[in-house]
Parts: C-alpha cells; sequence; structure tokens
C-alpha cells in the first residue's frame, strides 16, 4: 500500500474509533473494537490481536483471524520483545527474528506496540501479523501506537 493512502486510511479509522471509544471507559470492549475495526480495514492485517500480561504470561484475549497461540513463552518471540523493551517492535520477516513464536507459518511479518495504562505500566501488547514480508513500516507504529494509547485513556 502507497504510504499516502496508508496514512489516510488509518485516519479515517481513528476518526471511526474516536465516537465509538467515547462510549465506554472500559479498555477490553475499546480494545476487542479497535481489533475488529482494524483487522477488517487494514488490507494487509492477517491477524491482529492483543495478549494481556496476566500473572507474568502473555495470554490471548481478543483477536480477528486464525487461531491464536492461547499463551506465549515467557521472554521469547516479538511480544515478549515489545514487553521486555518497552517499545514498538517492526519485523520486516519473522524468519530473521531470534525466537520468532510462529502461531501461524503463513505469517511472515509483524509488528507489535506495547499497552500501557493510566500509570504508564506496560499490561499488554498489540500484535499484528502480515501474510506480506515487510508490510509494516513507520507509519504502521505511529498510528497503532496512537489508538492504543486510548485503549486505558
Amino acid at each position: 500500500m502507497k504510504p499516502q493512502i496508508k496514512e489516510n486510511r488509518y485516519k479515517r479509522i481513528i476518526g471511526q474509533l474516536e465516537p465509538l471509544f467515547a462510549k465506554t471507559t472500559d479498555p477490553f470492549a475499546r480494545i476487542a473494537t479497535a481489533t475488529a475495526v482494524l483487522h477488517n480495514k487494514m488490507d494487509h492485517f492477517f491477524w491482529t490481536g492483543y495478549y494481556r500480561l496476566i500473572d507474568g504470561e502473555l495470554t490471548v484475549t481478543s483477536y480477528q483471524g486464525s487461531v491464536a497461540c492461547l499463551v506465549l513463552a515467557k521472554n521469547t518471540g516479538v511480544c515478549w520483545a515489545g514487553i521486555n523493551q518497552g517499545k514498538s517492535i517492526v519485523v520486516e520477516d519473522v524468519e530473521n527474528f531470534p525466537g520468532h513464536i510462529a502461531c501461524d507459518s503463513r505469517s511472515k511479518s509483524e509488528i507489535v506496540v506495547p499497552v500501557r495504562n493510566q500509570t504508564g505500566e506496560i499490561v499488554g501488547v498489540f500484535d499484528i501479523d502480515s501474510k506480506d514480508i515487510g508490510a509494516f513500516d513507520e507509519i504502521d507504529q505511529k498510528y497503532l501506537e496512537a489508538i492504543t494509547v486510548k485503549f486505558y485513556g
């Protein structure tokens, strides 16, 4: 997708999410809604979901796409890298990411955005996979970070 088209699509999605988010302060309702909207509006999203940090484990909660890994092995894979480094991780080719967890072998690239609660504590990650190598870039990162900051806000 061309950068300007992608950016315009994200702007429209944020415009759709804002009035929906205004209807509830529940972060899980917001996460589920964002997951559904993004998954269905972004052509390059193959799997879209939220892994919640529960008792030191990353457990899938809401998602769209093929069946997910229910619990991710601690301190391995892209999701744990996002938590451990406290920042978004963009992976151009998952085959080149040490310790990548392949929940679905069709996944070729990935972006993970840590999700923080009102006090700034990381409580989970927003995880998106694509069937295409190099599907994610700084545009995805910028807008996904802007969306996830509103989950608890």
